[in-house]
């Protein structure tokens, strides 16, 4: 189940992860964009937040008045985003479940979804699921934003994928985590999210990610869409 242990291990003893209750600056500057671009204040709307760790985006957007659903694996990144949300006096329904699993929401139900380096760790059964039910929840014209592991141009990326390669496809494993991630090509991105939604915007980013107190470059994806 979308290695759950390695999460649960992960949230208690963090190494990959930030524990930050900022929100993520990316995802800060796709709401920018909805403002912007496509004249949607983000307020008042149905949102889910897929792999919403502990809660930093999920949090911010229920302080501006949204219905929001968090949804994340590990039982112990869902226990920090309710404490965290009790805190500050904001309701989120937060719920422990798999995102390459069926989601439990009506259909056309969300305005927006988002997914922060969630679905990387999916294996391409769940990514399947995982596709097909964000298209089922989201409504016409809904918007989602992913955040995605980029392969072109990655070198730390291509020495992974060398020296401690995955199962699947563009697969690597983190040895001493235990954690299988997945990286895309543009292609990839733009087949797979393609089928289902309009890609409005496609961005390459380069950020640095801590692992055990050391900085990495990583290449990122940035992808704004749109339900058809």
């Amino acid at each position: 189940m979308a290695q759950r242990k390695v999460w649960e291990n992960e949230y208690k003893n963090a190494k990959l992860v930030t524990l930050s209750d900022k929100p993520q600056k990316d995802f800060l500057n796709f709401l920018k964009f909805l403002k912007k671009e496509r004249k949607l204040i983000v307020t008042n709307l149905n949102i889910l937040d897929l792999g919403c760790g502990v809660g930093k985006n999920s949090n911010y957007l229920a302080k501006l008045n949204n219905t929001v659903v968090g949804i994340d694996i590990s039982s112990e990144a869902i226990r920090i985003a309710k404490e965290r949300a009790e805190k500050l006096d904001i309701k989120v329904q937060y719920q422990v479940s798999n995102i390459g699993s069926k989601y439990a929401f009506d259909d056309e139900y969300f305005d927006v979804v988002v997914d922060v380096i969630s679905s990387n760790s999916l294996n391409e059964k769940e990514r399947e699921i995982y596709l097909s039910e964000t298209k089922r929840v989201l409504k016409p014209g809904g918007y989602f934003f992913v955040r995605a592991l980029r392969k072109e141009g990655d070198k730390n990326a291509k020495f992974l994928l060398t020296n401690s390669p995955g199962p699947e496809k563009n697969t690597y494993k983190i040895k001493d985590l235990g954690l299988v991630e997945r990286v895309f090509e543009e292609k990839e991105i733009k087949e797979m999210y393609g089928k289902n939604f309009e890609i409005l915007k496609l961005q390459n980013k380069t950020a640095y990610t801590k692992y055990n107190n050391q900085s990495y470059k990583r290449n990122y994806w940035l992808i704004y869409m749109i339900k058809k």
